[in-house]
């Protein structure tokens, strides 16, 4: 289907053109950012520390809403519990057939409506009153009913809705859905919320390899290749090749001594010829070799092998014991920071 053009007045009313479509919800953002500079600052700030105080006496966020308004709660709730606010979602429909069991006290509730007259929302103020639960409201009328039950209502108007006919919610729930993560990483901020604790949170996929630290990727106990200095070239080779890292260390009582890599090999062969292979692994290592701790990022040794034009680092604690070998294929995926 062919694109309305809005170069051309008549084409089409101008509320109906895409391009006005995200003007007016990028329109609604700018209000609702100016509105938090100023008259919306202190209750904004009242939110943020009710849900402070919840996370402290080990209580939730229950984020609630009715159709789309619903789908943008779910999105609150999930962006609070993968930035250290445990959350959930609380169906109201549902809530009043036997959900609001999941309600405990010292939880806070985040309702969502725009109108704030909601129905099925309206009919949980009762039981939240009753278990004394705090509640913040994302509400277009701060004189509706929800708004003024709450013990924060913040306001997301709209001049108009992005729809041509100014009825679905549309810039609406942008500005609710903008609101619920500014709430959400004002108060990860505030909590102190760390690369180390997103990191925990998002073991899998693209943002949990590139926040996955050493530990998480590195080849450890058995699968450590490990020699002696005086260990004979001979069995230095078949231990390189039977582990299958490139690589092995050179060790005496577990601390790292040095490194002999596939590259130090192929030098050692074409300066010494056959006569490297009467060597012993003290004897043709690398006695400084460039290592990293289990507690850094993957990123970082990612960035090492890169600038170094390496294949593997050894791993070891501060008395430079080894833990393990961290192999470049093990950083496949691993996105520089």
């Amino acid at each position: 289907m062919s694109q309305p053009n809005c170069k051309d007045p008549a084409a089409l009313p101008a509320s109906l053109c895409p391009a006005e479509l995200v003007r007016t919800e990028a329109a609604a953002l700018e209000a609702l950012a100016a509105r938090l500079e100023c008259t919306m600052a202190a209750d904004f700030d009242r939110a943020v520390d009710m849900i402070l105080r919840c996370g402290s006496s080990n209580g939730r966020v229950v984020v609630t809403g009715m159709g789309k308004s619903g789908i943008i709660a779910q999105k609150i709730a999930a962006t609070l519990s993968s930035t250290g606010s445990p959350a959930l979602f609380l169906h109201p429909a549902e809530a009043v057939h036997g959900d609001l069991g999941v309600l405990m006290p010292g939880d806070v509730v985040v309702a969502l409506s725009a109108s704030g007259e909601t129905e099925e929302i309206l009919r949980l103020l009762a039981t939240l009153k009753r278990k004394g639960d705090a509640l913040i409201s994302f509400c277009c009328n701060s004189g509706s009913t929800l708004a003024q039950a709450s013990d924060v209502a913040l306001d997301c108007s709209v001049k108009r809705e992005a729809c041509g006919l100014n009825l679905a919610p549309t810039a609406s729930t942008t500005t609710m859905l903008a609101l619920g993560d500014a709430l959400a990483i004002a108060v990860s901020l505030r909590k102190g919320f760390r690369a180390e604790d997103f990191a925990e949170l998002h073991p899998g996929g693209k943002l949990g390899k590139q926040l996955a630290r050493v530990r998480d990727l590195m080849h450890a106990g058995e699968d450590i290749p490990v020699v002696t200095p005086a260990t004979p070239m001979t069995d230095v080779i078949f231990t390189m090749s039977s582990k299958k890292l490139g690589m092995t260390t050179v060790q005496q009582d577990g601390h790292l001594r040095g490194v002999i890599s596939d590259g130090d090999l192929r030098r050692l062969l074409e300066r010494e010829g056959g006569a490297a292979l009467s060597k012993t692994a003290g004897e043709a290592m690398n006695p400084k070799p460039r290592t990293i701790p289990a507690s850094e990022l993957a990123a970082k040794a990612l960035a090492i092998l890169e600038e170094r034009k390496i294949t593997s680092l050894v791993v070891v604690d501060a008395e430079q014991r080894v833990e393990g070998v961290v192999h470049l294929h093990d950083l496949w995926g691993v996105e520089l920071i």
